[in-house]
């Protein structure tokens, strides 16, 4: 796919519902749900107990992720980068939340994400 063809209306339909679920799952602790779109690498990285370590040290200090704003997208050939700021229920710090996706054998995989 080539990414710099898309209006980013059409990045954010594609890549929308997967940082919906992949914070959705975050938030359920759903190890499975949340690797989904993930590369070979990504699911080899992120494992049901670093996933389960994660979330409930997020959670028990920030909270749960609420709403986020589009910062911007960054788009390539190749791949594609969103960020937004991201908020969280407990803090009225702004976070930093990221994906960065490209077009797999057949689907979109995350090769790397993250809130910080």
């Amino acid at each position: 796919m080539n990414w710099l063809t898309l209006s980013d209306k059409q990045v954010m339909d594609l890549v929308t519902p997967i940082m919906d679920n992949l914070m959705d799952a975050s938030t359920e602790i759903d190890h499975k749900r949340h690797v989904r779109d993930f590369s070979k690498k990504m699911k080899s990285i992120v494992t049901k107990q670093a996933l389960e370590s994660q979330c409930k040290a997020y959670q028990a200090t920030l909270g749960f992720f609420c709403k986020r704003e589009l910062i911007g997208i960054v788009k390539k050939k190749t791949d594609v980068r969103v960020f937004w700021k991201q908020w969280y229920s407990k803090s009225d710090d702004e976070f930093l939340a990221f994906i960065h996706v490209i077009q797999g054998d057949n689907k979109l995989e995350v090769i790397n994400t993250s809130v910080s």
